[in-house]
Parts: structure tokens; sequence; C-alpha cells
């Protein structure tokens, strides 16, 4: 069952048409609790309607990490099949909100941006990055689980099919060099301060903008892109999280050791 979500876990602000959303758990990294998922997709619903919302801006607290994905805690409450499809439905709803969010967004990453935090920044519009920043899925690494096909669809549109698969099956984090090179990021500053600058800068110009010219533009690029619904990939999502290696890798990961692998 979901928790309630914490008064600070996320913060929404706005002022002069720029709405501010910052990932508020700075001691876990930003890890996304499902109330947390929740908001956020409330947050883009509310900008949908509330016209004086012209952009906004995703960022995470503290200076280690943008987001790092799904609290694993969350996923100790998994009993049966059902419950992994309930969650990547969740996920598949929250990030599509996010993507057709009237109003362009812009992630604003620092630090940590893996596993679900990737997959929230590859579904803003915009994505501003330091020289800290480090993004990926090492899922292989760590859970043994998947991505769902929209999730997939969504980052093999913005990165190509070759790399997806090189970022998932090797596991590893880009730096912001690479991230930039392969689509990940469009832009790098030096640190904490200059992306607070930045990301406030091009929040800015963007508000100032013809907003049924960003909201068309926004449509027309959607509307290039198939996408595969959830359901397409189901067989995939229990393969992975009704397996013994999901249980082994959430138990490794909760216990600090290396998981044992079975393909089983």
């Amino acid at each position: 069952m979901d928790q309630a979500l914490a008064a600070d876990d996320l913060v929404f602000e706005c002022s002069d048409g720029i709405g501010r959303i910052t990932f508020n758990r700075p001691q876990a990294r930003n890890a996304f609790t499902f109330a947390m998922y929740e908001r956020l997709a409330a947050i883009c619903a509310q900008a949908n309607d509330d016209r004086s919302i012209r952009v906004l801006v995703l960022r995470g607290a503290g200076d280690k990490a943008f987001a790092s994905g799904t609290d694993i805690n969350q996923f100790r409450e998994f009993r049966t099949p059902q419950d992994s499809i309930d969650y990547e439905n969740r996920i598949d709803r929250v990030l599509t909100t996010l993507e057709q969010c009237r109003v362009p967004t812009i992630a604003a990453i620092n630090g940590f941006c893996t596993g679900g935090g990737a997959g929230i920044a590859a579904a803003c519009d915009l994505r501003i990055g330091t020289r800290s920043a480090k993004i990926g899925f090492p899922i292989a690494r760590t859970l043994g689980n998947c991505l769902s096909m929209s999730n997939v669809s969504r980052l093999t549109a913005l990165i190509g099919a070759a790399r997806v698969k090189d970022l998932i099956f090797t596991a590893r984090l880009v730096d912001a060099a690479e991230a930039t090179g392969i689509g990940l990021l469009g832009e790098v500053v030096d640190d904490l301060a200059a992306l607070d600058k930045r990301a406030d800068e091009v929040a800015r110009l963007v508000a100032s903008h013809a907003p049924l010219t960003l909201n068309a533009t926004k449509q027309a690029v959607a509307r290039l892109q198939k996408r595969l619904t959830r359901d397409e990939g189901e067989d995939l999502i229990l393969m992975c999280y009704t397996s013994q290696d999901f249980r082994e890798g959430l138990d490794a990961f909760l216990s600090k050791r290396a998981p044992q692998w079975r393909g089983q």
C-alpha cells in the first residue's frame, strides 16, 4: 500500500510563470517513493490546467543526486506478479504525464541520475547537467528487473537502439561529456551553482516565448515517434520481476552484497 507523501519529500513552488519541482530526499539520493511519483504527476496535471505556469524545472535537493530512481524499499511489498505489472503501469503513467505535459520541462541534473531518475530526465524536454552528472540504468547489475516497453521506446527515440543496449548491458553510468555526445544532456555547466543559474535562465527564456508554438512543437515531435505500450511488453516485465534473480537482487542490494545471478 502506498505511503502518504511526507510534507517535504517533493517541493513545488511557482513564481513568474516558472514552476520549480525539487526532489527533496537528499539523505536517500532523492530516491522516489510511490507517493512522490503521484505528486509529480499531479503537478503536471496542474500545469496543464493553470495557464499562468509556463515552464517546469525539475531538480534534486542537495549536491549528490538528481534522483536515484525508485526507493528500493518500495519493492519489499511485492507479493504477486500483479504487483510488478501495477508498478510498471504506475511508472509509465507518471512518465507519460510528464512527457505530455502542456508546458516545456527542464531537468537540471547534478550528481547521480539513475534508474527511475534517469527515466524522469529522459521524459523532460530539455536536460542541463553539471560536470559531476552520472546518468544510467544499472539494473542489470543491481536488481535484475527491466524497463517497460514505453520506457525503452522513449529512451530509444532519444539516444538510439544501440546506445540503449550499451547502457543496459554494461550497467554503467555515463559522465557528462559522454551524455552530451549521445543526447542525454543538451548542455553542461561547471557546478551546482552554475546549474541553478543556467536552469533559471533557460526557464525564463522559454517562459517568454509563445506557449502555443512550444506546445505544438511538443505534440508534433510526439506524433513522429512510435511508442509501444507497457502492455506490449508485459511478458518481459513478468519474466524479470517474478524471477528468483529479482528476489536475489533485491536481497543483495539491501544486504549490500554482490548478487549471485542464476538466470531463473
